[in-house]
């Protein structure tokens, strides 16, 4: 085996035993399986062009790259007019070799409502923070990669941080309360606990539809917590909750690609009003943030 061949078998194995990290950082960067995917395999071809002798930590050249890499891919993702909210629909017949059922695992595990809430920020917001708060990177080697100053990547990752987070003025005792509501009530709906779904919604209720989710067979109001109880009996299973406008809320997003909202309002530890958000225009207006636990 001559030099060069060696110095691609080693390359090659330094390679794989970065595969995992990478495509961890990349499908938070991208929000999607088959993109994240790509990017590591684009980051490989970039490594097998690259003089590396130099590079004391390959590791960290490696994070860097696939890091550009899916900043290219949001830069033209946000250039060209992206698909609306509406149309997105799960392909069961992918032809790229990805699980459906591996993506939605692996959504569960980083969290929808976060990758939901990441797909609000600007491309460079969404680096700083992913490598800074999720893998550590410092904002000395964030810099060059969007261009910017290590301050001014300090300032991203802050802007992103507090959009992530949210900028409620709700007191924490109320949103652990609300939260507690909202969990246990889709724990209830997923697990068709009628009796449990009752105890949750005050006698009262009532479930708004948008206009365009109602059909002859559906009126838009469904009111008392019988009837509404029986519209979430063993469903919710791709919801989870979030904080939706500084308040508590559901947001259902299959493998993180939100489709709908569920607005609630909660008095006297009872759901009260639950509304569906749905339009892709109010979707955008929304100001959603993840639920810390």
């Amino acid at each position: 085996m001559t030099h060069n061949e060696d110095e691609h078998q080693w390359l090659a194995e330094q390679f794989e035993a970065s595969r995992s990290h990478l495509r961890a950082v990349a499908y938070r960067m991208l929000g999607s399986l088959s993109e994240a995917d790509d990017a590591v395999q684009e980051s490989w071809l970039r490594l097998s062009r690259s003089d590396t002798s130099e590079v004391e930590n390959l590791g960290g050249w490696l994070t860097t790259v696939v890091a550009r890499v899916c900043l290219d891919m949001l830069r033209s993702r946000k250039s060209r007019r992206e698909d609306p909210l509406d149309d997105y629909t799960p392909d069961m017949n992918r032809e790229d070799g990805i699980d459906p059922e591996q993506e939605v695992l692996l959504a569960d595990s980083v969290g929808l409502a976060l990758l939901v809430v990441l797909n609000t920020l600007s491309p460079a917001e969404r680096l700083a923070f992913v490598l800074h708060d999720l893998f550590a990177v410092s904002f000395d080697e964030i810099a060059p990669i969007v261009g910017r100053s290590p301050t001014t990547a300090r300032q991203l990752a802050s802007r992103a941080r507090r959009r992530v987070r949210g900028g409620t003025s709700t007191p924490d005792t109320d949103l652990t309360h609300q939260r507690e509501v909202v969990r246990a009530f889709l724990a209830a709906s997923r697990t068709g606990n009628f009796d449990a779904l009752l105890t949750m919604l005050d006698p009262d209720v009532v479930f708004r539809l948008e206009p365009a989710q109602v059909s002859l067979d559906t009126p838009k109001e469904i009111r008392g917590a019988a009837a509404v109880a029986k519209q979430f009996s063993g469903r919710a299973r791709e919801a989870q909750p979030a904080l939706v406008n500084g308040a508590v809320g559901v947001v259902v997003a299959p493998r993180g690609h939100l489709q709908l909202v569920l607005g609630l309002t909660l008095a006297h530890g009872k759901i009260t009003e639950i509304e569906v958000i749905s339009d892709p225009e109010r979707l955008r207006q929304l100001d959603l943030a993840v639920l810390d636990d």
